[in-house]
């Protein structure tokens, strides 16, 4: 356990000096939210109930898919996955404790971005900040689960770059964050419900911590889970 906690400590040390997680997580998240914040209000003053909302899928979509998988690939595309497997530590090791730092790293910039909505924009809070928070926990859960195939399949950067942006572009346009999906479509509105964004903003919705919001993405983090432990066996194997 002691190990385990030590790991953990210099994981999150890691992840601070990391310009991706800085970037992807904070800066980036908290920039969009500066500018367009102001921006949707003005146009749609009704969104100040959905704002703060629609910025946490975007940060949590592009902490986990854009900023996470990269370190990933630096672990198990190097020789640190060699030292592990000398020492005779798990191979899952490495990657508990990165997606426990990420988590904490995506709640805490998710607090900072709700605070600057609420105080810039007049963003209204939800009215159960426990379901909401809990909302947030789920979606960040599962977000970073599918970042963690994304890191551990791609072991080439520009692909990695590449296939993460092919995840998160769809999430973020078609999951009702930017505009109302019953604007779109009928056939990308369907769509935008094979994406975990969607789910992941309706859960997050006033009274939206549902079963029925909820089964899809227990589905997806499932499923992932299966993927990862293949995937980290297979990585014990090469």
């Amino acid at each position: 356990m002691n190990g385990f906690l030590y790991g953990l400590a210099l994981q999150w040390k890691l992840d601070i000096r990391s310009k991706s997680i800085l970037v992807t997580c904070y800066i980036v998240p908290i920039l969009f939210t500066l500018i367009m914040g102001g921006i949707f209000t003005s146009i749609m003053p009704e969104m100040k109930s959905t704002l703060t909302q629609s910025m946490l899928v975007l940060s949590v979509s592009m902490g986990a898919y854009i900023g996470f998988p990269p370190a990933l690939i630096e672990t198990y595309g190097s020789d640190i996955k060699k030292v592990y497997k000398a020492n005779g530590v798990p191979m899952y090791s490495g990657l508990v404790t990165m997606y426990i730092s990420a988590f904490v790293h995506l709640m805490i910039s998710s607090v900072i971005i709700m605070l600057l909505d609420y105080v810039l924009y007049e963003a209204i809070l939800p009215n159960n900040l426990i379901e909401f928070f809990l909302g947030l926990a789920v979606y960040v859960i599962v977000s970073l689960s599918i970042g963690s195939i994304l890191g551990l399949i791609i072991k080439d950067q520009a692909k990695l770059t590449m296939i993460s942006q092919l995840l998160f572009l769809p999430s973020i346009m078609l999951s009702g964050i930017m505009f109302p999906s019953d604007f779109l479509p009928e056939f990308f509105k369907n769509l935008g419900y094979a994406f975990p964004a969607s789910w992941g903003y309706q859960l997050m919705l006033d009274g939206g911590f549902r079963l029925e919001n909820l089964w899809y993405l227990s589905f997806v983090f499932v499923t992932a889970i299966i993927a990862i432990t293949i995937l980290l066996r297979k990585q014990k194997f090469e």
